[in-house]
């Protein structure tokens, strides 16, 4: 089949027919179409959409582009979350450890940061020694002794996901409903797992800013989860400000495993709690809701979930003394206080300003290239709705190199905003889509 009939067909609005996405896949992991077809091709789905129908079989082919696990020797369910991106989102960390905790497992796929959003296999590499490249089979050993285990995309899963994302991202087509989730489920459903926990960011530090197309990526994940034979369920969360305190990877790892010990900020730990007795609902490790929750508060109270956490890095070769010993974590020597302007409730505190300092003082990166500096980030004193006095702390940078101070301090201070009255109180759940 030729590519520029596909291309065409897409272009005039047709649905594509399951052989047409099957030349697609099958063209550009074997590279037998250009790459100028390929990104002609994403260019007329991003402009033309795709049909539920088309999107999963996009999905299906990329599956089976690469390899599926198969985890059947591991006794208990397994089960995964993933979320869509935002600042200061650390929930990775802490779900996956406490939901293994709970007897269920946890194969874990995760992503790097890029622009404003952190990424989970960034936080684990600031864990000296953490090696997130395990092959399968270490990957497979891991989630035998340990119960969970997270790793990065390898070359065997959804092959041509890799080369998809790489044209999608110098192309401009990442904005795209179909495009996004059948990028994001072919790796969870290659993962072989039983069961999905979706969070699905909506906010001005999420991708998706709106609600409603918060709530039509939830539901396009869901459907092709479930049509896939994953149980799936989404989670609409709140990405206006920053999820609890920190932003940073060393400073994100500190604050994933004091949440772990029961002393981390109510938002974070909330949530946290949230998504992991949903992945034990529907991975079928309690039979009711507030069963679930319960399980969860146990792992989290009695230290189980921290001992996973500890495991979990002693197997993928990290030095898990940083648990009790924080200044073993990468950390940046210099301090800048940004402080409030006057008294008044913290009416805003922008989540991808914040996001764009960090990433400015080099805890995110620009391009894929880039390179991470673990040690630094920022701090949140205040959190929106809390009052403060003039001079009074809100945010504290943590930087390494003072030309790069500047920059990040003009975006914090655009990003805070201190009012006479408080904010409307958000939750950080919104809704549920299963």
């Amino acid at each position: 089949m030729r590519a520029v009939d596909v291309i065409r067909r897409k272009r005039d609005g047709e649905a594509l027919q399951p052989a047409d996405l099957e030349a697609f896949v099958a063209g550009a992991t074997s590279r037998t179409w250009a790459d100028y077809q390929v990104a002609a091709l994403l260019m007329a789905i991003v402009l033309r959409g795709m049909t539920a129908e088309e999107t999963n079989c996009l999905t299906g082919l990329m599956v089976r582009s690469g390899v599926k696990l198969d985890l059947s020797d591991l006794a208990g369910p397994k089960v995964d979350k993933h979320s869509t991106g935002g600042v200061g989102d650390k929930t990775s960390l802490i779900v996956a450890p406490l939901v293994a905790a709970c007897g269920l497992i946890v194969p874990m796929m995760s992503g790097r940061g890029l622009g404003h959003t952190g990424g989970t296999l960034d936080k684990l590499e600031a864990i000296p020694g953490f090696r997130v490249g395990l092959s399968l089979d270490e990957f497979h050993t891991a989630l035998r002794r340990v119960g969970a285990a997270m790793i990065g995309q390898t070359a065997e899963i959804a092959p041509a996901d890799k080369v998809l994302y790489a044209l999608r991202d110098v192309t401009a087509t990442v904005e795209s409903i179909p495009l996004i989730s059948a990028s994001i489920m072919c790796k969870k459903i290659a993962e072989g797992i039983d069961a999905l926990v979706l969070d699905v960011k909506c906010g001005q530090g999420a991708f998706m800013k709106t609600r409603d197309d918060a709530r039509r990526l939830a539901r396009s994940l869901v459907v092709i989860g479930n049509a896939n034979g994953v149980r799936t369920e989404a989670m609409l969360t709140a990405m206006d400000q920053p999820l609890g305190r920190a932003v940073g990877n060393s400073l994100e790892v500190i604050e994933s495993i004091e949440t772990l010990k029961g002393r981390g900020p109510e938002d974070l730990e909330s949530l946290s709690v949230a998504l992991a007795a949903r992945m034990l609902r529907r991975g079928g490790g309690a039979a009711n809701d507030p069963e679930a929750e319960s399980k969860v508060r146990a792992a989290l109270t009695s230290g189980r979930g921290l001992d996973k956490f500890r495991q979990m890095i002693a197997e993928q070769g990290g030095e898990a003394r940083v648990v009790d010993d924080y200044h073993r974590l990468p950390s940046a020597g210099n301090r800048h206080i940004v402080a409030a302007d006057r008294s008044g409730y913290v009416n805003r505190l922008d989540a991808e300003g914040i996001g764009r300092a960090t990433m400015l003082l080099g805890a995110g990166r620009e391009r894929v290239e880039d390179r991470i500096d673990f040690g630094v980030g920022a701090v949140v004193k205040a959190k929106c709705g809390e009052w403060v006095k003039a001079g009074e702390p809100v945010i504290e940078l943590h930087f390494r190199d003072l030309s790069s101070l500047q920059p990040a301090l003009d975006l914090v201070q655009s990003a805070c905003e201190i009012s006479e009255k408080p904010p409307l109180p958000q939750a950080v759940i919104l809704e549920t889509v299963s």
